[in-house]
């Protein structure tokens, strides 16, 4: 079935399911609603005593369970299963035709009411005025929230970015606040204005969050710099960014370590604390949480904790992989006499990947800009008064689409490629070496509609974006039952690109090698079902 925004089917059948009674925090958003829930569930579970939390995210990253959790922990397949069950029984006597998604969201409401949690995370699936989730009663929401707006499915949510902006802001509800995030587009901000004046909802702007110097009284031992040439084995991601913000209803100052990368972490952070801000100015006012005593369990301390245990898999995630390949002649190896060896001649090869789910054009500029700043880490790191020191680094991107027009592949992709080294150091000559493997991703459980971009389609983009990189398209189709063997075969592609033959003119200086594995959250899922497998790559 294919999407169908329309809440008439939703209206129909919810009369005959037990009445939904759990306080609801609704967030609506183009980037950056994923990372808001999470933040926000891991700071109120961190409260004392820690309220329960259910939280709803699409879509679902490696399992279909795992978009609705419990306390952070995915619903159990049983648990699930049973409320499916209910929910499918009840759609089909009363003839409602619900789609998949609206089945899905019924699903999770129902769970988190049969488990009574204090309080709901509600991600919008897309859109927000007639987006299934926005069926939760008026007096239900507590917080409304509204993440960055940028351009993604015109088709179904408009043309222009305030179009969009309006339609998500359908969320809103009379009476209660609304939160609105960091927007980087002119009239945005206005056009929420206009939209929460007809409706009588209150206007709470972000909190702002600065990164702070590291303090080790309160972070703990400070980390060695970032570089992505320290030895593979030894890999440290970068360090957390130690932040601080000022809560209207705090007396104190927030200072902790925020484990999610990237400066737009700032903002979705200022966008979770805006609305624990309006929780505890609300908390002795609205009657849905007063019960939840929210102004005595959200304290700095609480708060600082739940933002330093924030866990968001999938956007600006490291992660490290063993990748067989074939190792060097022995010929070429013994004409190097007791020369050193910059790379193990184990037949496994360490891989170095980041992981993120830039799936549109705003999302894809900010993983760009994290890989040079990167770059730029690593250039600093190896700065020195030292003879003239070369840096080899090869960038393997890994990539895969969705089939989502009017967005196309050169709005998406162009940014990523081609990150500009902010800072060049006298003592240090920087080469990055670009290869690009093209893939489809397997389709996604439960969502037939969503269709790969064919890697011949994406070849002659990413060739006049990158002319000069190694491409290979791999065109074996997916199938939802496939063992993601496109998938072993591009990381094994993507270590041979990344090994160097020390005769190579490459071979000579410090050499290293970065995997970008982004495009789409499917590619994303399919990584990590490769990492929870006991298959070998």
């Amino acid at each position: 079935m294919s999407i169908n925004l329309n809440l008439n089917r939703l209206i129909k059948l919810i009369p005959h399911l037990p009445p939904y009674t759990r306080p609801t925090l609704h967030i609506a958003g183009t980037n950056g609603k994923g990372s808001v829930s999470a933040l926000l569930t891991s700071i109120l579970i961190s409260s004392e005593p820690p309220l329960s939390v259910g939280r709803y995210n699409s879509p679902h990253l490696v399992s279909i369970h795992d978009c609705i959790t419990l306390d952070n922990v995915a619903v159990l397949p049983s648990f699930y299963n049973s409320v499916r069950d209910e929910v499918e029984k009840a759609d089909k006597e009363y003839q409602t035709n619900l789609t998949s998604f609206e089945i899905l969201t019924l699903v999770a409401l129902q769970v988190f009411e049969k488990s009574k949690v204090d309080v709901v995370v509600l991600e919008v699936g897309m859109g927000g005025r007639l987006d299934a989730t926005n069926v939760v009663p008026d007096n239900m929401i507590a917080v409304s929230v509204l993440t960055a707006v940028d351009l993604d499915h015109q088709f179904f949510l408009g043309d222009t970015v305030i179009k969009i902006a309006q339609e998500k802001a359908g969320i809103a509800r009379k009476g209660r606040p609304f939160v609105l995030g960091t927007q980087r587009h002119e009239g945005v901000k206005e056009a929420i204005e206009d939209v929460l004046e007809k409706i009588g909802s209150h206007l709470a702007n972000a909190v702002e969050v600065k990164v702070r110097e590291w303090d080790e009284r309160i972070d703990g031992p400070k980390r060695s710099p970032f570089s992505l040439v320290a030895p593979h084995a030894t890999f440290q991601p970068p360090p957390p960014q130690p932040v601080v913000a000022n809560l209207p209803c705090l007396p104190i100052p927030i200072n902790a370590i925020l484990p999610l990368y990237g400066a737009h972490q700032l903002d979705n952070l200022g966008t979770a604390l805006a609305i624990v801000n309006e929780l505890i100015n609300f908390s002795e006012s609205l009657e849905i949480i007063t019960p939840l005593h929210l102004k005595q369990r959200l304290t700095a301390g609480t708060i600082e904790k739940g933002i330093k245990n924030v866990k968001w898999p999938g956007r600006l995630s490291f992660h490290t992989i063993n990748v067989s390949i074939p190792s060097f002649s022995s010929k070429s190896l013994a004409e190097l006499h007791s020369a050193p060896i910059p790379f193990s001649m184990d037949k496994k090869y360490p891989l170095i990947v980041l992981v993120d789910g830039a799936h549109n054009s705003a999302s894809a500029k900010t993983l760009g800009g994290y890989i040079a700043s990167l770059l730029d880490l690593t250039l600093e790191s190896a700065s020195s008064p030292s003879p003239l020191t070369t840096i080899n680094i090869n960038i393997t991107y890994i990539l895969a689409l969705s089939h989502s027009p009017p967005k196309t592949p050169l709005q998406t992709l162009s940014p990523i490629f081609l990150p500009k080294v902010s800072s060049q150091s006298p003592c240090t000559i920087l080469n990055v070496k670009t290869s690009v493997a093209l893939l489809r991703f397997r389709p996604p459980e439960g969502m037939p509609w969503v269709k790969p971009v064919p890697p011949k389609e994406m070849e002659e983009v990413v060739r006049s974006l990158v002319p000069d990189a190694e491409l290979r398209a791999f065109e074996d189709s997916m199938s939802p039952s496939s063992s993601n063997c496109e998938l072993k075969d591009a990381l094994r592609w993507a270590a041979q690109q990344g090994s160097v033959d020390p005769l190579s003119p490459e071979g000579h200086g410090i050499s290293s090698s970065l995997i970008v594995l982004a495009g789409s959250l499917y590619l994303v899922a399919d990584f990590y079902r490769l990492l929870e497998s006991t298959e070998t790559i």
